[in-house]
């Protein structure tokens, strides 16, 4: 089968490798036709992780189920599926308690979760791919109604952006009537805004610099913030009368970068604290690692950040982090698409065979105008 395979810093290729295969009872076995290239894949794809050389991208993957296991009883051939990014066993004490993205089965000795094509996250191939094993596929598979095929580039969000961009307003705390500010444009970025105006924020402020980003972030009704233009903290503190927004949301991560292209690891956390009001909540889904060689900083090396503790402590107010739990929202977000109450695919730029992902790659990891969310389809 063909796939996207990691060479090296910024260097991807589409090769042929062995075809994913069934090789437990409980897997299953999936046609991959749509599959996302995901800002956190760009921080493996630049070199920032310890992605192993050789290894197979993807992470956000929909398709149709060719092939089950013995053990398999749920999920049928033929069957149209999205497939979380977590691999949860569905029985560890962490699934029981809905906390998916930290299985202690699937996971690597002394680690909890696991995902397809991730730095540290187990053995699993991605889904870069023109086929992918699923492991424990029964709680793994998300069916989908009928709609599938039609609504293909929706449902493919709810393999990670989509829950991932709900999780973060679930962690900062927000309730109907109150505003949030979201940090980062991005997809994740947009699905947190997209996802605060369906839980019925009353304002959405979303930072960043990337004009066409900005322009999708104002055409869901959010208000767009230029940070290369004004100051974002004294922006938001303007637009809410000198309050702070009521939520805060970072979607950047360790990687965050000034206007100036300068990396300043803890620039987005600290401006969160400036942000938002006092007793307010933070949820952090961008991706914080544990140790970054190529860090900007001594600290960021060591996968820390200077972090204005005294002010957060001052102010009152709470953060919540850590990849999303998937299942926990998917079921949900698949039936607000099916019933047309959700369409994030509003931010897919293009389409792509799989054959031109490295181009794909290169352009998004630019971040080059225009360039906002890649689906590849394996295939064509």
């Amino acid at each position: 089968m063909k796939a996207v395979v990691y060479n090296g810093s910024r260097d991807v290729a589409v090769k042929n490798v062995p075809d994913a295969r069934i090789q437990r009872p409980t897997d299953v076995l999936v046609r991959i036709t749509s599959t996302n290239i995901c800002g956190s894949d760009l921080h493996m794809y630049e070199g920032r992780t310890d992605f192993e050389k050789g290894s197979i991208f993807g992470h956000e993957n929909f398709g149709e189920v060719i092939e089950v296991g013995e053990a398999v009883d749920r999920v049928k051939v033929g069957d149209l599926v999205v497939l979380p990014f977590n691999i949860g066993c569905g029985f560890c004490k962490n699934c029981e308690r809905g906390l998916s993205a930290f299985c202690l089965t699937t996971a690597n000795p002394g680690m909890a979760g696991a995902a397809y094509g991730f730095a540290d996250m187990g053995p699993y191939p991605g889904g870069q791919a023109e086929l992918l094993r699923v492991p424990y596929g029964d709680y793994n598979c998300l069916l989908l109604p009928p709609d599938a095929r039609e609504k293909e580039a929706d449902y493919v969000m709810v393999a990670d952006i989509f829950p991932t961009g709900w999780h973060a307003t679930r962690l900062a705390g927000l309730c109907p009537g109150e505003s949030v500010v979201v940090y980062g444009a991005g997809p994740v970025g947009l699905m947190a805004a997209y996802s605060a105006m369906l839980q019925g924020a009353c304002m959405v402020m979303v930072v960043d610099h990337h004009a066409d980003r900005l322009r999708l972030a104002e055409s869901i009704g959010a208000i767009p913030i230029d940070d290369s233009q004004v100051n974002p903290v004294d922006r938001v503190l303007e637009l809410t009368n000198g309050i702070g927004a009521d939520r805060g949301c970072e979607c950047v991560g360790y990687q965050c970068h000034d206007h100036h292209g300068k990396e300043i690891p803890g620039l987005t956390m600290n401006n969160l604290v400036k942000s938002v009001k006092f007793t307010g909540g933070i949820g952090v889904v961008g991706v914080f690692v544990p140790q970054d060689p190529g860090g900007a900083t001594k600290l960021a090396k060591e996968g820390e950040i200077p972090f204005d503790w005294g002010m957060f402590w001052f102010r009152g107010q709470h953060v919540g982090t850590g990849q999303c739990n998937v299942k926990a929202y998917n079921r949900q977000l698949r039936d607000l698409i099916s019933v047309g109450r959700a369409k994030p695919s509003f931010i897919v730029s293009h389409h792509l065979p799989l054959d031109e992902a490295p181009d794909a790659y290169k352009n998004f990891d630019e971040r080059n105008d225009g360039w906002t969310k890649v689906i590849l389809h394996p295939g064509t």
